[in-house]
This record gives C-alpha cells, structure tokens and sequence, in this order.
C-alpha cells in the first residue's frame, strides 16, 4: 500500500488552488513554480482533475483552472480516484483469491483497513486540510 507522488501532487495541486484561486485563474506554470512539480506531470493529473469534473479550466490570456465546487464540497478520496489512485492494501486487490483462488488469512483484516482509508479520505475535504495548516503555528529555534 503507497500513494505515489501523482496521488501527492494531485492534492498538493488541488490545495494549492483552493488557497489562491481567489485572486483569478491559476496556471499550471504557477503551481509547478510553487510547488516545484514538474509541469508536464501537472499536465498529466490535471487532464484527469478535469476529466473527473473536480477542475474547471479557461484558456487564453487570463485563463487557467479553478474548482469545480466549493473547497469544503471535494474530499481527498475525489482527487486521489480522480487520478486513477489507490490505497489498496490487499495484494488481491479484493477478489479474495489471495491464497489460490481463496481469501488469505488476513484478507478480512486487510479488507478492513481498505475500507476505514476509504472512509476517512472521503471525509476530509479540501477546506478542512487547508484550516488545519492554518491553524498550525510556527514554530521558532533560538
């Protein structure tokens, strides 16, 4: 089970979006500087960000993307499925036939965690990420 950097990136982008959108359209070029993704791989996750309707875009001088919908209306779990990831963590994928043909021993177990990952990425939005690094403080050394 790992969310490889497209699954990071896709809500890094997002986030990045959600927070600066209210000063006009954001460019890809703006978040690949901002965030130090490559643009390319932007290209890549925001033609599937659109494609699931999680981004709108507007081309031209002025142009770039916005969300969809409100910040607090797009959970984790819509970007990462967005971006055809997966937090899979049972190796049969849940066709149960793990051990030839049959459930492993664990399979439950693993069907479990497959389903509270599910659960809780789709219960926490965008807004509540970015309210939750805004209420981070900084923290100074002397």
């Amino acid at each position: 089970m790992k969310l490889t950097s497209k699954g990071r990136y896709a809500v890094i982008a997002m986030l990045d979006i959600a927070i600066k959108q209210s000063e006009g359209p954001i460019t890809l070029s703006m978040i690949s500087d901002r965030q130090e993704i490559s643009l390319s791989y932007l290209e890549q996750i925001f033609a599937k960000l659109k494609k699931s309707g999680l981004v709108l875009s507007a081309r031209g001088p002025g142009g770039g993307y916005r969300l969809s919908r409100d910040a607090s209306d797009i959970s984790i779990n819509d970007i990462i499925s967005a971006v055809n990831e997966t937090l899979e963590p049972r190796k049969c994928r849940g066709k149960e036939n793990c051990k030839g043909g049959s459930p492993c021993l664990s399979h439950a177990l693993w069907h479990d965690l497959s389903e509270t990952i599910e659960r809780f990425l789709s219960g926490v939005s965008l807004q509540q990420v970015i309210d939750r690094k805004s209420n981070i403080k900084e923290v100074t050394f002397m």
